[in-house]
Parts: structure tokens; C-alpha cells; sequence
């Protein structure tokens, strides 16, 4: 996620050459009245950034899922076994979407490979 953000935030710095041209010149255009001027050219620079930075926005946030994302809670009773300890529970990975599952099930260590085993032959895709 810190990655993401520095690239997002080199993303913005990125922007500042690509408008700061167009305000100036939209200033020089629109030069009658000064508030006008500024929101014309905001609002012009604004469209122009938004046409070439949709795409790299696009790129920075859609990147695909690369780490399954697990929810770990300690001295619980597992589902499968009713062995109580630390139990997981896989709630989402590149196919596998359950964080919205009103009834989680949570699974001891042993059980947990098991299912993953299970969820990789039904062609989930979990590294």
C-alpha cells in the first residue's frame, strides 16, 4: 500500500508540469478579468490532466491482487475440527471474494491448508 501511495503521490508531482503550461497560457488568452481568467484556465488544465491522468491513475490502482488476504483470530474453536487455538480464515484472493460473508468460518492451521488445497483444485488461485 506504500508503494501505491508514492506512486500516486509522484503521480500528482507529474501533473505540475503538465498544467502549469496551460494556466500560463490560458492567462496570457483570457487576460480581461483576472478571476475569470484563473477558473477558465483551472478549469481547462483541470480536463487536459484529467484526459492523460485517468490512464496512469488506471495503472497505478488496478493493479491485479498479488496476496490473499487472511483474518487470523486466537483462541477460537475451528469449524472443521472444533480444535481450539489460532484459527484463519481466507477472505479474499485473486478469485475468491467472501468479505462479505455473513457467516465467516474460521478453520484451524491444519484445516486452513486443507481448504486452500481444496480452493487451489477448484482453480482459486492462491500463491
Amino acid at each position: 500500500m506504500f508503494k501505491r501511495f508514492v506512486l500516486y503521490a509522484l503521480r500528482w508531482q507529474l501533473s505540475t508540469p503538465v498544467l502549469a503550461p496551460i494556466l500560463i497560457f490560458s492567462s496570457e488568452v483570457f487576460s480581461a478579468n483576472a478571476a475569470v481568467n484563473f477558473t477558465i484556465a483551472t478549469v481547462i488544465a483541470n480536463f487536459i490532466g484529467s484526459c492523460i491522468f485517468f490512464w496512469v491513475d488506471k495503472f497505478i490502482f488496478g493493479a491485479k491482487m498479488r496476496n490473499p488476504l487472511w483474518e487470523v483470530k486466537d483462541d477460537f474453536q475451528c469449524f472443521a475440527c472444533s480444535k481450539k487455538g489460532r484459527c484463519y480464515r481466507l477472505f479474499k484472493a485473486k478469485n475468491y471474494d467472501r468479505t462479505d460473508d455473513k457467516n465467516p468460518r474460521f478453520l484451524c492451521e491444519e484445516c486452513s491448508r486443507n481448504k486452500v488445497e481444496e480452493l487451489k483444485r477448484r482453480g482459486v488461485e492462491i500463491p
